[in-house]
């Protein structure tokens, strides 16, 4: 399994605010983000696997939508998280 319990609480800790802290938008960008490279290094070797492609796309909408909300609510703090995980933006 490619995202164990543990690997959880270190994005949290190391994005969030600490590493019980799930809801923050910086760590449910993070972990999206893993997600996200994960499943993309999935279908470049797995071309017809079109569920997977759907969740990927899935994935790439909720972090967009948190990015906005975060672009709204504080632009610093967006600004920050994209420049921790290297986003183009």
């Amino acid at each position: 399994m490619y995202l164990t319990p543990e690997k959880k609480q270190e994005f949290f800790a190391q994005y969030g605010k600490s590493e019980k802290d799930t809801g923050s938008a910086e760590g449910q960008v993070a972990l999206f983000t893993f997600r996200i490279n994960h499943l993309t290094e999935h279908l470049k070797q797995n071309k017809k696997d079109f569920s997977t492609r759907r969740a990927l796309i899935k994935l790439v909408g909720k972090r967009r939508r948190l990015l906005d909300y975060m672009k709204d609510k504080d632009i610093e703090r967006y600004r920050a998280i994209i420049e921790k995980l290297n986003l183009r933006k």
